[in-house]
């Protein structure tokens, strides 16, 4: 079983960049499809990101795409959400997710793990 710790969160300006980090506290994320999901105050969680086994198989909601980028590194045990050209609207707290099956997905229901999230905050 696998542990999730997020990092990174903190206060930006729109525009601005963040750099979100995923560290597996207990275990590996080898093998394991991962994903980043967010809740704003009031709103659902939703999907934000997914990866698979490798970093060539990456797929991405349709308001993040082209300004975030997921990526993982398997001699760290990390991964990581790079967000770039922020807007208000990605204000929300931010969660790192783990599949026990190795394909990416971005349905809530098919990650096994999860952890406490790093909130994002972005000022107009």
């Amino acid at each position: 079983q696998v542990r999730l710790q997020e990092s990174g969160g903190g206060f930006v300006q729109a525009g601005g960049s963040l750099r979100l980090s995923c560290a597996a506290s207990r275990g590996t994320f080898r093998g394991y499809g991962l994903g980043w999901f967010r809740q704003a105050p009031g709103k659902e969680r939703e999907f934000v990101a997914a990866v698979g086994r490798t970093t060539m198989n990456t797929y991405y909601a349709d308001s993040v795409k082209g300004r975030f980028t997921m990526s993982r590194d398997y001699a760290k045990n990390t991964v990581s959400l790079e967000m770039n050209s922020l807007k208000p609207e990605d204000t929300a707290l931010y969660y790192c997710a783990a599949r026990n099956r190795g394909s990416n997905s971005a349905e809530l229901d098919n990650y096994d793990y999860w952890g406490q999230g790093t909130q994002v905050t972005v000022s107009s």
